[in-house]
This record gives structure tokens, C-alpha cells and sequence, in this order.
């Protein structure tokens, strides 16, 4: 019978990876994030620039270092230009932290499917493995470091080998998403160790058991040309992306220098409330496990192998270091869901199969819903796919005022922005996009002669421009058949 319910959970792992897996090419890129780095790893390939990811031709992007870039450049180079290409890699990335986790889980002597599982049908880690985004990448990264950081703690003869992966995932977390990477890990590992160790000890073991001086030189060789080269090709980057992504950017309220958008501000402490909603559904049950298996808790407490403590201080690192930060996201409590997956291993009984793989199906679920509410129209609210699947005849098209990501990534970078009537000088026919009474204006001031060809779910409309008019004829200026 238990046999028979593990066969269970490894049917909902693999319904839930693969769900996932398709579900990556039935809907189109949103705006703003998936679309802005969908376009980025667009431009990437087609520029052939692959040391500077650009925010539009010319136009460097500051936010963030390329690992994620060229993830999604990677999956359009070898399946072509598409949703599946650029979201792709990440879903690998996310289905490699999973291996990891449940190769640690196992050597640890916990049940593997259960941690696979978990992370598996997590909301934040489902939604992030298979979106165009940089937290499935900085995920990876850190579950490697934490990885290579304990069995290297834990000793034998590949000690130092463990202490260099730890390194190597140091250095990919910095062309993932940079320092906060070393933040991270800082904020489990130093406190960990001075439980286990004291202070003074804590300092001690470090040096003792990790390739302290040879793995940062790893580290660095891995990491630091790129920085090098990145401000050297683009002047005044690190001085952006070190002080203000990583100092003003959490400790600001609204930051007015994002080049790339708009600031969030959010109450402080919210990353408590964004991280039980992301965990969702393994959010409401860590903490009922924890008191139901108090007596075990106590009882690993005492044990010297330090897990649970490490993994619960890898767990809560993302909510520590942005409690008192307003500019969050959901997607930042993501490096710590991995620890999630072992915890919940290790409170696992043989007992519990029954309403575990009922809870699993939760999120699997959830997703078949979310699928079909997005393809029923609802992702065409944030998207410009639909409009360029009505323009099929090859003329010029331009967005009036304010162009999208997806515009750009759907016109292939052909759909020019606009404010004034110059572009459109010596034009027998283009196609013009915008919202209506912006688009009516235009065309009514420069004596166009248009018809309104399709009205977009996102709220713009597309016009279907046949010639300028000479600026003397009045009385031909506007014509909606």
C-alpha cells in the first residue's frame, strides 16, 4: 500500500513538471517584466552583443548582470523566437535545483519525492521555473552555494571539492542578480556557525574546513571579468547597479533614480505577508507540522549535524533582509523556498501520504485554472501579441506615445515610437497603435486617412493608415469606414 501511494506522489511530480513545461508556450509574454526580458534576450541575439543586455538598440541595461539574459538568448538561439524559447532555460534552471535538493535530501537520509514535490507544486517556485525573470537563475546559484557550504561543513575526503561548488555557485549568483547573492549566504552562514561554533569558533571553522583564499580566487575569475568589461563597454554601470539596485533600491521608499520603471513601495515588513502568500499551500503547512512534530524539533535540536537550523535560517534570509525594505517583490523570498522542500522532508511520516498528495494537487490545480483563464483573453489585457497577429501586410508600424515590451518583442523591434508626425513624412501606408482618443487626436491634426482595423483587450487600438494627406486638404482629414 505505501509503495502503492508513492507511485502516487511520483505521478503528481511528474503531471506537475510537465504542466508546467507546456504551459510555457500557451500564453504570451506580459508586460512589463516577462516582455522587457523577453525583448532584452531578443535583442541580445539578434545584436549579437552578449556582454552588455540593452533595454532598447543602443540603450544598456543597468539593472541587472546577463545570466538570465542569456538563458533566454540561449533557448531562442536553439528553438527559435517564441514564448517556449525565452522561458524555456528557466524552467530547466528551476527542474536543476529540484534535482539538487532531493540529491541532498536523499543523502541526508529524507525522502526525496517528498522535497521534489514540494518544490514542485510551490506557487512562487512553480509561477518563477518557466518565467522570463532573474529569480529562477539567483535560485540555482544560492541552492548550489548552500549546498557545497554544508557538506563542505560536514567534512570527509571531498571537503574541498564541496567548499569550491559553494564558490562556483557564489560566482554564477553574481552574473545571476550580483552581491545580494553574498548577502544571502552571509546572512545563513555566519549565524549558523556561531551557533554551532560561538563567534570566535565560527571564524575558525571557516578557515579550517573551506578553501577560504582558493575559492574566492574561483569565485572571482568566474565573475569579475564580466563587471570589468561591462563598465568598461558602458561607463558609469557599476556605480548604478552597486550603489543604487543594491543600496537605494531596498532602503528608499519609491526610488526616483530606477532607470527601468517605476519603484515599488510597499510597508515595511510586507515580504512576511508576500512570502505566505508565494509559499502557498507549503506556507500553512510548515508551521502546523513544526508543532506537530514538536518532539522531534527537540530532539534534532541536540543533534551536532545543525540541519534544521541551517535550513530554517536559509528559509527565512529573504524576509530578514528585506523586512525593513519598501521596494519589494513577491519573487524575492524565492532563494529560500529550496530549504522549504528539505524541511517538510524532514518532518514527513510515512503516515502523511494521504493529505500530501492531496495537497499537492492544489497548486497543479490551480495552474490548469490559470491557464485557461489567461487564454480565455485574459493575458491579452497585458500583452501586444494579439495586435501583431492582425498586422500581416508588412508596413510600417508605430506606437503613439507609449510602446510596450511586448510591442517590441512581437514586431521583432520594428514598431518605432512616435510623438509628432515626422516619422510618418513620404508614407504611403503604415499602421499606427495607441490608446483611441490619443490616436483620434493624431490622426485628425495631421489629416490622416484611417481606419480603426482592431480593438485590443490591453486597451489600445490598431489603425490601418493608407497615405499622408497633403496638409491643405480639410475636408479628406479623417475617415473611420
Amino acid at each position: 500500500m505505501i509503495k502503492y501511494r508513492e507511485n502516487h506522489l511520483w505521478m503528481i511530480l511528474a503531471f506537475a513538471l510537465l504542466l508546467r513545461l507546456i504551459s510555457l508556450a500557451t500564453y504570451p509574454l506580459m508586460d512589463t517584466t516577462e516582455a522587457r526580458y523577453g525583448e532584452m534576450a531578443r535583442l541580445m541575439v539578434e545584436t549579437g552583443n552578449w556582454l552588455t543586455p540593452q533595454f532598447d538598440y543602443g540603450v544598456p541595461f543597468w539593472g541587472k548582470p546577463p545570466l538570465f539574459t542569456w538563458m533566454s538568448a540561449l533557448g531562442i538561439k536553439t528553438f527559435g523566437l517564441s514564448e517556449f524559447a525565452v522561458r524555456a532555460p528557466h524552467w530547466l534552471a528551476g527542474v536543476v535545483t529540484i534535482l539538487l535538493m532531493a540529491w541532498m535530501s536523499k543523502r541526508l537520509g529524507f525522502n526525496p519525492l517528498v522535497t521534489a514535490l514540494v518544490l514542485a507544486t510551490c506557487g512562487i517556485f512553480s509561477i518563477s521555473a518557466g518565467a522570463v525573470m532573474t529569480d529562477m537563475a539567483l535560485t540555482l546559484s544560492l541552492t548550489m552555494a548552500m549546498m557545497g557550504f554544508y557538506f563542505a561543513w560536514l567534512g570527509g575526503e571531498k571537503q574541498r571539492l564541496w567548499g569550491y561548488l559553494g564558490f562556483l555557485g557564489l560566482a554564477c549568483g553574481l552574473l545571476a542578480k550580483g552581491p545580494l547573492v553574498l548577502v544571502l549566504m552571509g546572512l545563513t552562514v555566519m549565524p549558523w556557525l556561531m551557533l554551532q561554533h560561538g563567534f570566535v569558533g565560527a571564524f575558525k571553522v571557516l578557515w579550517q574546513r573551506f578553501p577560504i583564499v582558493t575559492g574566492i580566487l574561483l569565485m572571482l575569475m568566474v565573475a569579475l571579468p564580466w563587471y570589468l568589461m561591462a563598465e568598461r563597454a558602458t561607463p558609469g554601470f557599476l556605480d548604478y547597479f552597486l550603489v543604487g539596485e543594491h543600496f537605494k533600491r531596498f532602503v528608499v521608499s519609491g526610488w526616483q533614480g530606477d532607470l527601468y520603471g517605476s519603484a515599488h513601495d510597499e510597508p515595511r515588513g510586507m515580504i512576511w505577508w508576500f512570502w505566505l502568500q508565494a509559499a502557498f499551500p507549503w506556507s500553512f503547512v510548515l508551521p502546523i507540522l513544526l508543532v506537530l512534530r514538536r518532539l522531534k524539533l527537540t530532539q534534532w535540536m541536540k543533534e551536532e549535524n545543525g540541519l534544521f537550523s541551517f535550513l530554517m535560517l536559509w528559509l527565512l534570509s529573504p524576509m530578514i533582509l528585506f523586512t525593513m525594505a519598501g521596494n519589494i517583490l513577491p519573487a524575492y523570498v524565492l532563494p529560500g523556498i529550496p530549504a522549504l522542500g528539505l524541511l517538510l522532508a524532514m518532518l514527513f511520516e510515512k503516515r502523511d501520504v494521504n493529505w500530501f498528495s492531496g495537497i499537492s494537487m492544489v497548486l497543479p490545480l490551480l495552474l490548469m485554472i490559470m491557464m485557461l483563464v489567461l487564454n480565455l483573453g485574459k493575458a491579452d489585457t497585458r500583452s501586444d501579441r494579439i495586435i501583431f497577429s492582425k498586422v500581416k501586410d508588412g508596413a510600417p508600424t508605430f506606437y503613439l506615445n507609449e510602446r510596450p515590451f511586448s510591442g517590441q518583442f512581437y514586431s521583432h523591434g520594428q514598431a518605432k515610437l512616435i510623438n509628432d508626425a515626422s516619422a510618418i513624412e513620404g508614407l504611403n501606408h503604415f499602421h499606427l497603435i495607441g490608446k483611441e482618443q490619443a490616436l483620434h487626436d493624431f490622426v485628425s491634426q495631421n489629416q490622416l486617412t484611417c481606419s480603426d482595423d482592431f480593438s485590443s483587450p490591453s486597451g489600445r487600438q490598431l489603425y490601418d493608415c493608407q497615405q499622408r494627406l497633403p496638409k491643405n486638404i480639410s475636408d479628406l482629414a479623417l475617415i473611420f469606414p
